[in-house]
């Protein structure tokens, strides 16, 4: 008696798996269980770093931003909080971006936050 393959959905179901695992290195790519198991981590670890990355280029922008503050005679707190108590709706991203690519508008940011 011939051995069941389970036909189509599975086929279906392996390829959509080895399609996802294309570019792993070695069996990961090749074996279905193995690559399986590679690409459930790997999807995980995106999940986990899409998050991250928010974080990440925030502390970046902060970072950012304290380097110029300091550079116009403040710190990084300061210039925040001057920023907020004078209505100015700046995000992070903004001002370092600002701070960048246009230091003397950071610095005209900065004097209406002191």
């Amino acid at each position: 008696m011939p051995r069941v393959t389970r036909g189509f959905k599975a086929r279906r179901r392996r390829n959509r798996v080895l399609k996802l695992a294309k570019g792993f290195r070695g069996a990961r790519h090749r074996l279905y269980r193995t690559a399986t198991e590679a690409v459930d981590r790997a999807l995980s670890y995106a999940f986990r770093d899409r998050r991250a990355k928010k974080r990440d280029f925030r502390r970046l922008w902060i970072v950012r931003i304290g380097a110029a503050a300091e550079l116009n005679g403040t710190s990084y707190s300061r210039l925040i909080g001057g920023l907020k108590k004078a209505n100015v709706e700046l995000d992070r991203k903004v001002l370092s971006n600002l701070a960048i690519l246009d230091p003397n508008a950071f610095s005209a940011v900065a004097k209406l936050a002191s």
